[in-house]
């Protein structure tokens, strides 16, 4: 149940998730890797600072709005994923939150492979918006949602097609299946990328937990460097795919449009 983390956020708390994250390449050159990846949940119009973690300033943990919704480098943050909802037929309502779960910046450093914004009501997910950024600079996002927006539910397979240049070992082609559960007791995010000649799978599983500074320290000391750290784990995983003989692809241009509905 959900009720919990949307009380929880809406009176401007975080929640900490230690996300593990594993990444399986189908295919003729498989490639599978885990690693532990911290994540933040909060409310954007309602997340206040505490202790190590910053608002729009400097520090050890931060969370700037303008890092995401939008454009790269000129977001607009919850304003803008409530007006894509909006040109998608949600009509907001007072029991709607709209909460991003995302890692924060680590000492001012930025990159979030994807982020994931989703709105709640109750106990119930409406619609999710998968914000994906490749490392050149770019930024594609995904709107996932059932028909009338009816509550997502664990068992859902929401699809679309593969739109962004993300990895430059794959190319565009094939599909997107995302799948999604949320509850005070666990969050999981499945992605499996479908492609006649192969394709990937990522999950994403975590527990929900208040933040506190002891958790923050912790992070810092078990995983340090934060986002610096997961780019340098994507360049590692891709020189270990290069040596295996994968074929580079250079970089096309961006999609027309910012977002895949």
């Amino acid at each position: 149940m959900t009720g919990g983390l949307v009380s929880h956020l809406a009176a401007g708390g975080v929640f900490h998730l230690t996300s593990d994250v594993a990444h399986a390449r189908r295919g003729a050159a498989r490639h599978a890797f885990r690693y532990r990846v911290d994540y933040l949940l909060l409310a954007p119009e309602a997340v206040r600072p505490r202790g190590l973690f910053r608002l729009g300033r400097f520090g050890l943990f931060s969370f700037r709005p303008a890092d995401h919704g939008g454009r790269r480098g000129t977001g607009t943050g919850a304003s803008w994923a409530w007006e894509v909802l909006a040109q998608a037929g949600l009509s907001r309502d007072e029991t709607m939150t709209m909460t991003l779960m995302a890692q924060p910046r680590f000492l001012g450093f930025w990159f979030n492979p994807v982020s994931f914004w989703m709105v709640l009501r109750g106990d119930d997910l409406l619609a999710v918006i998968a914000e994906v950024n490749n490392t050149f600079g770019q930024r594609h996002s995904y709107l996932c949602h059932r028909p009338r927006f009816a509550p997502i539910r664990a068992r859902d397979r929401l699809r679309t097609d593969k739109a962004f240049h993300v990895s430059p070992f794959q190319d565009i082609a094939g599909s997107y299946e995302f799948r999604f559960s949320v509850s005070a007791a666990d969050i999981v995010v499945g992605i499996r990328h479908i492609d006649r000649d192969e394709g990937l799978v990522a999950t994403m599983r975590a527990k929900p937990r208040p933040l506190r500074q002891s958790g923050l320290l912790a992070a810092a000391l078990r995983r340090p460097g934060g986002a610096l750290r997961i780019l340098s784990l994507i360049y590692w995983q891709a020189l270990r795919l290069r040596l295996k003989g994968v074929v580079y692809r250079p970089l096309p241009p961006e999609p027309p449009e910012e977002i895949s509905r």
